[in-house]
Parts: structure tokens; sequence; C-alpha cells
């Protein structure tokens, strides 16, 4: 009973270094992941990052619920390359992008059943399938879709000139938004909008202009700490209906 326990220590502890080399050499980090619904399920349309239908058809409907990549909604819109590591799993795995938060059993990615399928090689998809939680190794990765700059989206909320609020879309690269400011042309001063849950960023009496200028504090690691100030190239037509899009001209730092 002695041996079995000292070897399932080690054997724990050996595990853990594993990961911990392998998330430092080359950015993976070890956790576990499940899936939800059947094959022809898709995402979540009213998920926490509140970005609609598109929680539910964006990146194709690559998409997974997170926990730890969360981060209270900052991590909402990043692109993840997740890869099963049991038999018969691709090199490749998956590439998705977090529009939800969820987890259990331990698990970081709750994806689609479909999309959990994919990390298997063709053929074994039933048996990855009945596992029911795997374990993986997760990194960030930029986005390769909707194109490389960050883009902003009006919540259906919005009332201007009363109200706004607005959606982040497209993160650039592998950066977090962690702050948000508009331009109060009167008064020659940036204001701060709120994050009140998720994706969504929101201010009460907005600026009254034609245009309207953004500024975001971008950051690699998901705090403010460490955080870099970009102004929009680009300005935003107060023509704002809800679910219009905007490219605010900002790619990576």
């Amino acid at each position: 009973m002695e041996f079995t326990v000292k070897s399932n220590c080690l054997m724990f502890m050996l595990v853990v270094l594993g990961c911990l080399v392998l998330s430092h050499s080359q950015d993976f980090i070890c956790s576990k992941a499940t899936y939800f619904g059947s094959p022809d399920c898709k995402g979540n349309p009213s998920g926490a990052c509140g970005y609609g239908e598109y929680g539910r058809d964006g990146n194709d409907g690559y998409v997974a619920a997170v926990h730890s990549p969360y981060r209270n909604g900052t991590g909402c819109g990043g692109c993840y390359q997740v890869r099963c590591k049991v038999g018969g799993c691709t090199d490749e795995g998956v590439i998705v992008v977090a529009t939800d938060s969820g987890g259990g059993d331990g698990t970081d990615f709750i994806f689609p059943a479909q999309v959990y399928s994919e990390m298997a090689q063709p053929g074994l998809e039933g048996e990855l399938l009945s596992y029911g939680v795997v374990d993986i190794e997760y990194r960030r990765v930029p986005c390769d879709f909707g194109g490389s700059n960050l883009v902003i989206k009006v919540h259906e909320a919005t009332k201007y000139p009363y109200y706004l609020a607005i959606i982040i879309v497209y993160p650039p690269g592998v950066y977090d938004v962690v702050g948000v400011q508009i331009w109060q042309e009167d008064s020659k001063t940036w204001r701060d909008m709120r994050k009140p849950y998720g994706a969504v960023w929101d201010i009460e009496n907005p600026p009254k202009s034609e245009t309207l200028t953004f500024s975001f504090l971008l950051s690699a690691t998901g705090s403010v700490d460490d955080g870099e100030w970009v102004d929009s190239p680009t300005y935003v037509s107060t023509s704002l209906e809800a679910g219009a899009t905007f490219d605010t001209g900002i790619h990576q730092l």
C-alpha cells in the first residue's frame, strides 16, 4: 500500500513537472476538456461573453466555453489551440474561440461535441467521445479569421446618445482588452468605459459627436499592470445601429 501511494505521488509529480516544462518551453498548459450535446449541437447564443449568435456560429462553430482562460471576460474572443493527450489524438488538435464561461471536473474547455471529436484521428472520434473528460494541453494563438485587427460591435442595448455599449469581438493577436476609454472632445479628456460583464464595455451619456474615438488597454497576460494604451487610428460613426461592427485599425503591439 505504501509503495502504491508513493508511486502515485511520484507519477503525479512527474505529470505536473511535465506540464510546467511544456508550458514554459512551448507555451502549452495542461488541463482537461469535455463536451456537451449531440454531434450536431452548436455553441451557446446567450453565453457569458455577450456575443449572441456569434457565440453559436463564430469561427465556423469552433467555439468553446472556458474556465481559467475566461479571466472575468477579458479572455472572450481569444483563440486557443487545444489538443488531447490520449491515444488516437491528432498533433494539431483544434483551434477554438472562447465565447462563453464554463467548467467542471477540473476542465478548462467545454466544446460542442463535434468540435471535441475533431481532436481525434479519423475513425477514432467515437472512442474520444466515450472518455467524456480528457486530458489536454492548450495555448493561446492569434485568431486567423475576421482579419487581425481589433474589431468592436455595437451592443443591442445601445441607446445613443444616452447610453453606449460595445462588444470586443476580435482582440488583436494574443492580446486581451483590459481597459477601454472614449475621447471627450469638449473637455479634451479620455473617459473610462465600464465592463459590466464578458466582452461588453459601456458608458452612460457618451460623448456627443459625429464620430467617436476609442483607446484600448491591451495586455498579453490579461493584467492591467502590464497593459499598454493604444489609440484607435480610425473613427466610429455615431450612426450606431445594434449589431454594426467597426474595425478599429489596431493590429498587434
